[in-house]
């Protein structure tokens, strides 16, 4: 049978607080009347309701995971799926939308570092999580916008930590022997984090990879780790070195350069760079002109600035 609307919604909130990701689906446009409206969800390998043809609902189910990357939480398009009805092929037009948690930044080490970290994490809407094996450090009073602060034992530091495609763990731990052990079980994963930083000196770095490669991962397994983690910005304080994460992570996710936006737009150079030279080279009482701006020069054109 089909879901109404109401239904739909109560199930993507019950799948959004258990951390699921669930589809839904709604025909918008279809040959036969009586499909139009229809909905749908589905959620790991359950489904419920229909869009009004057996056919079309194997169609849907197959192709919704395609549409969205794994790292992604929200999503909605609209398609056109070929589905069977009485020997005959149809075309049914469906809004498809992808409901999931938000993503999960794990931080493994809970010093200095991490509470900035935690904050801006949580500032980007991500889901924070700290793991340490120091009762003291792990305290939820030091990362309020934490939802979950855990104590473990390195030795097995994610047996009480499910991690999926989508999630993001940063290790600040103190020391690369501690490093190591996460990475071993990062690494061996069948579907590992979407994104693996560490942080660390050359040195450190270098001694961990070490260890990684006699124990037999191939330089493209750990090519994965982002290490020493975050981008070159100069910083030495612990706020400076979390912002430096969190911008490689934007930069992730976002597929920018990194480049400053001053030295990519370059405005001053590409309108204002030869109006001195122009302004000099004019008679006394008389106005400069340039091929592009006219007889008033840049400034005559020039728009009040706005933000976006």
């Amino acid at each position: 049978m089909s879901l109404s609307a109401a239904q739909v919604a109560a199930r993507v909130l019950e799948a959004l607080e258990k951390g699921e990701r669930i589809y839904t689906a709604v025909v918008t446009d279809a040959p036969d009347p009586s499909l139009i409206g229809r909905r749908w969800w589905l959620s790991g390998r359950r489904s419920r309701g229909t869009l009004g043809s057996r056919s079309l609902d194997e169609a849907v189910a197959a192709a919704a995971p395609s549409f969205f990357p794994p790292r992604e939480s929200r999503g909605a398009l609209s398609r056109d799926f070929e589905y069977r009805e009485g020997g005959r092929m149809r075309t049914a037009r469906v809004y498809l939308e992808l409901h999931g948690p938000p993503a999960r930044m794990v931080i493994v080490g809970a010093g200095h570092i991490a509470i900035p970290l935690a904050r801006m994490g949580a500032m980007l809407g991500m889901r924070i999580e700290v793991l340490d094996d120091r009762p003291e450090f792990a305290a939820p009073d030091r990362f309020p916008d934490a939802r979950t602060v855990s104590v473990i034992d390195f030795r097995d530091p994610f047996s009480d930590t499910a991690l999926g495609p989508s999630d993001h763990v940063i290790l600040v731990t103190r020391g690369h022997s501690f490093d190591y052990e996460c990475l071993v079980r990062l690494l061996r994963m069948s579907a590992p984090p979407a994104y693996i930083g560490m942080i660390g000196s050359r040195r450190r770095v270098r001694a961990t990879h070490e260890q990684l490669a006699r124990e037999g991962f191939t330089t493209e397994e750990m090519k994965r780790v982002r290490a020493p983690v975050g981008l070159d910005l100069g910083g030495q304080t612990p706020a400076e070195i979390a912002v430096s994460v969190v911008a490689e992570i934007i930069l992730f996710h976002a597929g920018g350069t990194g480049v400053p936006l001053v030295e990519k737009e370059r405005v001053v150079e590409r309108f204002f760079g030869s109006t001195s030279a122009r302004t000099d080279a004019a008679e006394p009482g008389t106005e400069a002109t340039g091929p592009e701006t006219g007889p008033a020069g840049p400034a005559a054109s020039a728009q009040p600035a706005t933000e976006k």
